[in-house]
């Protein structure tokens, strides 16, 4: 069963703390640094839309991509609902390790761990190759990850979440399996779902294979594909990563082309 099919459908309301607006600000501010005057961008694994309109409406052109086309139906939705974003947002589906636009963007960004899925060395050198297609000259990619001190450090615990919306309630159960030699967390979803209305009770499942990576690996890997790294954070702030990190992100310009 492909990921975020079923799953999306209580995607918002699973996310519904998550400070979009902030985190795209802070995606703004390395923007502005790093890659100044960029007005096109690129977002790879867009899911329900989350990062893509708060960017939007910080002035960007964005063009979302994503394999899910359950997410990708809820963010159209979000589009019809939102007439002052049509002219600067659209949706299109896509693999992110095989997809071609014919067309070069100021940033391709993959955010909320979008890279951390792609699991094997196959997935990550296929999505660079992605990126590099899509990027103009001296574009910049961003993207955050898990980071590998950190998860190993702190190992990911079962997790049980209760939600609530007009129709449903929701219970959802995370239990991570880690595979150390694999660098990779297999997170095992479980939800619950009752309809206020009927009272009727559904059960969802999928697993997650979420990788985590390191510091060294991903400028190799990011050197052989023709990037140069310009930041390595933790997640929302302008410091180094540390063991208490679990989210970091890093910025690569693209310098052969």
């Amino acid at each position: 069963m492909s990921i975020f099919q079923d799953y999306s459908r209580y995607y918002d309301l699973l996310y519904q703390d998550k400070d979009y607006q902030s985190e795209a600000n802070y995606v703004h501010e390395l923007i502005q640094t790093h890659r100044p005057g960029a007005a096109t961008l690129l977002d790879l694994g867009c899911g329900t839309g989350g990062h893509a309109f708060p960017l939007a409406g910080l002035g960007y052109d964005v063009t979302g991509i994503d394999f899910s086309t359950a997410s990708l139906e809820l963010a159209q939705a979000k589009l019809d609902a939102a007439p002052e974003s049509r002219d600067a947002v659209r949706f299109l589906h896509g693999d992110i390790r095989s997809f071609r636009l014919e067309r070069r963007f100021d940033v391709v960004a993959a955010l909320f761990h979008v890279l951390s899925y792609q699991a094997t060395a196959k997935d990550l050198q296929d999505t660079l190759a992605t990126v590099c297609e899509h990027l103009a000259p001296g574009g910049l990619f961003l993207f955050d990850f898990w980071h590998g001190p950190g998860v190993l450090s702190d190992p990911p615990k079962t997790a049980v979440k209760h939600l609530e919306s007009k129709e449903l309630k929701l219970t959802r159960i995370a239990e991570p399996h880690m595979s150390i030699g694999r660098n990779v967390v297999d997170v095992h979803y479980t939800l619950f779902t009752q309809d206020k209305l009927t009272d009727v009770i559904s059960q969802t499942r999928e697993t997650h294979t979420m990788r985590y990576f390191f510091e060294m690996e991903l400028r190799e890997r990011l050197a052989e594909s023709g990037f140069r790294l310009v930041c390595h954070h933790s997640w929302m702030t302008r410091k180094p990563p540390t063991l208490a990190c679990w989210n970091a992100v890093m910025a690569a310009v693209l310098d052969v082309y």
